[in-house]
């Protein structure tokens, strides 16, 4: 006895008490309405004396109900326990598990068919011999009704069954012939609401024609208001129910495409049953993880050879080759990183050029720039490919200076930065199974060999000229030109081009160099020196036989 009394509290935690009481209350109101219908709206005893088999029927009827009651409810428990074992310990589902939970509706729906026709035959044969034509009566509202209540205990039954059922589906949805497909569904529908109401008025216009209600049409007319008024309300909440096990999940799918719109890849919707619905809301979560995980290499992607080389190739594709391009290309490279890492741990030196390639991303995204390439501790940087830029000379110098600023703090390296404009071919270079996005040409060997030179400086920036003549006025107004050199492996000079000190700079954009008197003017020129080093002249181009 403590062993039943252990199970039902435990059945009383899980949705065992609502399954059980819907599926007793479907089959009670059933049950009542049909020996009702017989007992007081059909006119049976008006031609047929019943009066010694009416005790008997009600008798029968109770009886009969409360041990359907007892073995309908046993029935369920036994079909539904294995079920909520697994779901109440939070197991996965297995197989035979997943199976028993999706055919389980269709599992309750034969157990009530089998009580329903249990009772008919048994009424059937208690009020056969007395009169076959009751019994005949008895059997066909008896079925009529059980079918209307087996048809709705199926619908519950799914319908509670649905987070139970989620849980089941988590790990994918198996073919299932026992469930109900979206045809199917709306022919149950049609069958609750239409087939067996006309079937029962039909039934009884031909019986009324045989005779069995005698001659008087009015005696039928009850008989018919009713049973039209219970279809009426049978088929409201059949039709409810088949088209809210339809449209809920369309919903929701509905909802979830309009997330996934908003961006919002981690949605995914609830999938019900294994129906068509089921699958269409496996396949739509399936879709969307396929755009997360494109999501994720494209960004991965785009991390790798930068967005906007990402971006044009998924827009205009990846052939090999390249056209020409005028750019601006900004070369930065470490000061001492060789013996720096020999001296420290690999964490450390990692750490710190980590951090040197934060500062140079940021300065280089900021003027709208393209990273290129990482080359050890050399960083290569170019603006006006792959997407064309206005000022592209003032970008790459105003990226260079902020550069400057901002690598003054990785203590203890620095770092030479060197800019270089010019006409370079930008495209896919390599294999067509193993390619890159790059840019070749002049420029960017200028560029390389000016982060060399820079590297001897005193503030580790180093321009040509021809990009100080392309960059707008007030960034060019910040760099003053220098000495012209012959750059290793050119064969041809190069003019220098240095920033100047914020504040001197300013002032020269202002126009204060040009307003001021000839002793202003030479204050002005006295502290350009300054900014700059010594071996640098102030003005114009001064040639160095020196190759660097």
């Amino acid at each position: 006895m403590e062993r039943w009394v252990r199970l039902f509290r435990w059945l009383w935690a899980t949705p065992w008490p609502v399954y059980a009481l819907t599926m007793v209350q479907a089959n009670i109101i059933g049950a009542v309405f049909v020996f009702s219908f017989l007992r007081f709206v059909l006119p049976v005893d008006r031609f047929l004396d019943l009066d010694e088999f009416r005790f008997l029927n009600q008798y029968l009827f109770i009886g009969y109900l409360v041990l359907a009651f007892i073995g309908g409810v046993i029935a369920s428990t036994l079909l539904l326990l294995p079920v909520l074992r697994v779901d109440r310990a939070g197991a996965e589902f297995d197989g035979a598990i997943r199976r028993r939970t999706l055919r389980l509706p269709f599992h309750q729906a034969i157990i009530s068919g089998t009580m329903w026709l249990i009772g008919t035959l048994l009424f059937a044969a208690v009020n056969v011999g007395h009169s076959p034509r009751l019994a005949l009566i008895v059997s066909v509202t008896s079925l009529l009704g059980g079918s209307t209540t087996v048809l709705i205990s199926y619908l519950q039954a799914e319908r509670i069954m649905r987070p139970i059922t989620v849980r089941a589906l988590a790990s994918g949805v198996p073919a299932n012939r026992h469930v109900p497909g979206v045809r199917r569904r709306i022919f149950l529908g049609w069958a609750l609401t239409t087939v067996i109401p006309i079937a029962g008025i039909l039934l009884i216009l031909t019986g009324h024609w045989f005779g069995l209600f005698g001659d008087d049409p009015g005696t039928i007319l009850v008989a018919l208001a009713v049973l039209a008024s219970v279809a009426v309300i049978a088929g409201a909440i059949g039709m409810g129910l088949v088209s809210d096990s339809i449209a809920d999940p369309v919903r929701e799918m509905q909802a979830g495409v309009s997330r996934v719109k908003q961006g919002d890849l981690e949605t995914r919707v609830t999938i019900y049953d294994s129906s068509e619905i089921g699958r269409l809301a496996q396949g739509f979560n399936e879709m969307v993880t396929g755009l997360q995980e494109r999501e994720a290499i494209q960004d991965l992607f785009g991390r790798y050879v930068g967005e906007d080389v990402a971006r044009n190739a998924l827009e205009r594709g990846t052939e090999l080759g390249g056209q020409e391009r005028e750019v601006a290309v900004l070369f930065v490279d470490l000061t001492g990183s060789t013996e720096f890492a020999a001296a420290h741990e690999p964490a450390e030196v990692v750490s710190v050029l980590n951090e040197f390639f934060r500062i140079a991303v940021e300065a280089v995204d900021s003027n709208g720039g393209y990273i290129n390439k990482f080359q050890g501790d050399a960083l290569l940087a170019v603006f006006g490919a792959p997407l064309e830029v206005d000022n592209e000379a003032g970008r790459a110098l105003r990226a260079a200076r902020a550069l400057q600023s901002r690598l003054a703090e990785l203590s203890p390296l620095s770092a030479g930065i060197g800019v270089s404009y010019g006409t370079v071919i930008a495209g896919h270079i390599g294999h067509a199974k193993r390619f890159e996005y790059t840019v070749i040409g002049d420029p960017v060997n200028e560029a390389a060999r000016l982060t060399t030179l820079a590297k001897m400086e005193q503030g580790h920036v180093l321009a040509s000229a021809a990009t100080i003549h392309h960059a707008d006025g007030p960034e060019a107004a910040r760099w003053v030109l220098g000495q012209s050199v012959e750059l290793r492996g050119r064969g041809i000079m190069t003019q220098l081009a240095r920033p100047l000190r914020p504040t001197l700079a300013d002032r020269w954009q202002a126009g204060d160099a040009v307003r001021r008197s000839a002793t202003d003017a030479g204050s002005v020129a006295s502290a350009a020196s300054d900014a700059r080093p010594a071996a640098a002249p102030a003005a114009d181009a001064v040639v160095d036989d020196a190759t660097l």
